[in-house]
């Protein structure tokens, strides 16, 4: 991995740290969701070396399955 693609992944990482820090009034539905997306674009992000659209396209389809395995949980 050169440097932009490590730089990259650190910077997706903190972001989806960050955005899932303020999950306390979420739903469990949207917490599986929003955690879907972030395991999604990390591993997008691995897969691809970094690419934007592997990244993109990972917290897309993590985001779906998320909500998808979240809809059935109780609060």
């Amino acid at each position: 991995m050169n440097t932009t693609q490590k730089l990259t992944l650190t910077t997706i990482t903190l972001s989806v740290l960050l955005a899932t820090s303020g999950c306390g009034g979420m739903t469990t539905r949207d917490k599986s969701t929003a955690v879907g997306a972030g395991v999604g674009a990390v591993g997008g992000a691995i897969l691809t070396g970094g690419g934007v659209l592997g990244t993109v396209g990972g917290a897309a389809v993590g985001g779906v399955i998320g909500n998808q395995v979240g809809k059935d949980k109780k609060k």
